[in-house]
């Protein structure tokens, strides 16, 4: 399997790493497999895609007809993704009682398995409602990784893969999906002697339930390097701060998966990788490139189109922001105005969720319709996007390539 190849190149002293793709933004997608040559990693999170819909409103068996589709559009070979199930566990439960969110975390497994996905990230790290005060117990969150585990084990062997083509990924101290929700000056560094106690309990609670080849197949451990981002602010990787951590991954036989680099550097992206973060999470980063694109074409068209022909895309998706406010509200703080400005611009881009509204959707087809297939004015393009002789397709796609070349450049073995 591929990703064991990043694995051994790593133990190699090879600089390898790839790109997770989160997002299910089918520009992001379409865009990330014209810009790949070889095997591209997707991932689906929890909230996103589970057995009751998400917020995509798609089973994980929805999920990959959908990835397969946009594959088929591109003439990229279905055969080269990696599907993987990002933060799978209890998270999107955490208010319920611990048998009725690992019941319902074990039901989502096995739908991931079953439809398909091989690269299955287990993440146990939340408490529950009846956990107590506290932090929840190291051993704790590895016997529910353990649980999840045998249930994604017993799950193969159907039409899709068998046991053999499942890696898994553990880990306790795994940053919130999305990022952060609290303005942050700086986070702390796992500390060697947590990242080996993390490893060894899991592997204890592994064996216990007697899967003892599934953690074999464990290929990865989420560590908390010092990245971050939020609403305005995006913690920079400081490879100095980490060298112990990366030093003590080189004596196990798995590397560091690295979430939250959305709005890390090129250069703080190769030095993730050189220092054996060899996946690298992205998802928001795509989705607010994106946006940037859009709403630059909103503004083009502004200049272009008549005031009762236009779209008024940013004011119609702020709008349904507003009346529906549930995938924002408890994340942005502050008074009206500072909202207001979140709800465009923030790092964590909780505009992602609203894409798929009708509403939005509609407007977004008729800016892309009012500006059309023609190369957009020179002036507007370098006032807007500081490119120029391009296209509204080819200004979105551009602004999300730029943002994945960054990964392409980190990754490359050198």
């Amino acid at each position: 399997m591929y990703l064991d190849r990043i694995v051994h190149a790593q133990k190699r002293g090879e600089a390898k790493g790839i790109a997770s793709i989160c997002s299910a933004h089918p520009w992001v997608l379409k865009t990330a497999m014209q810009e790949t040559i070889g095997v591209l990693l997707v991932e689906a999170t929890c909230n996103q895609v589970n057995q009751f819909g998400g917020y995509t409103g798609m089973t994980p068996a929805d999920f990959i007809r959908y990835v397969r589709g946009i594959a088929a559009e591109n003439n990229f070979p279905f055969e080269n993704i990696i599907l993987g199930g990002d933060h799978l566990g209890p998270n999107v439960w955490q208010n319920e009682t611990t048998e009725s969110a690992l019941l319902k975390s074990e039901e989502m497994i096995r739908a991931y398995v079953r439809a398909g996905f091989t690269k299955i990230h287990l993440d146990c790290s939340m408490k529950l409602a009846d956990d107590g005060n506290g932090a929840l117990d190291v051993e704790i969150s590895a016997k529910r990784a353990a649980r999840l585990a045998k249930a994604a084990e017993e799950s193969v062997g159907a039409e899709h893969c068998s046991a053999l083509t499942l890696r898994y990924v553990v880990g306790t101290e795994v940053p919130i999906p999305g990022g952060a929700h609290e303005h942050e000056e700086g986070v702390s560094v796992t500390k060697v002697e947590d990242a080996r106690q993390t490893i060894e309990v899991t592997r204890e609670a592994f064996y216990r339930e007697g899967l003892q080849s599934a953690w074999e197949r464990v290929i990865a451990v989420v560590v908390q390097p010092g990245v971050e981002f939020g609403d305005d602010f995006a913690l920079p990787y400081k490879s100095d701060e980490a060298k112990e951590l990366s030093r003590f991954v080189e004596s196990q036989p798995m590397i560091y998966e690295a979430h939250s680099t959305d709005y890390q550097t090129r250069g703080a992206l190769k030095n993730l990788v050189r220092d054996h973060f060899g996946i690298l999470k992205v998802g928001p980063g795509l989705t607010f490139a994106f946006r940037e694109a859009v709403f630059a074409l909103a503004m083009i068209e502004d200049e272009l189109i008549p005031k009762d022909q236009r779209s008024n895309l940013i004011q119609v998706l702020d709008d349904v922001m507003v009346k529906h406010p549930e995938h924002w509200k408890k994340y942005y703080r502050g008074d009206e105005a500072e909202q207001s400005f979140k709800r465009k611009y923030s790092l964590s881009d909780r505009v992602r969720y609203y894409w798929v509204q009708p509403e939005v959707r509609n407007a977004f087809e008729k800016l892309m319709g009012n500006l059309g297939r023609k190369i957009l004015p020179y002036a507007l393009l370098s006032q807007f996007t500081g490119k120029v002789n391009l296209n509204a397709e080819q200004v979105i796609e551009w602004k999300i390539r730029d943002k994945l070349k960054d990964y392409q450049a980190a990754c490359e073995a050198r």
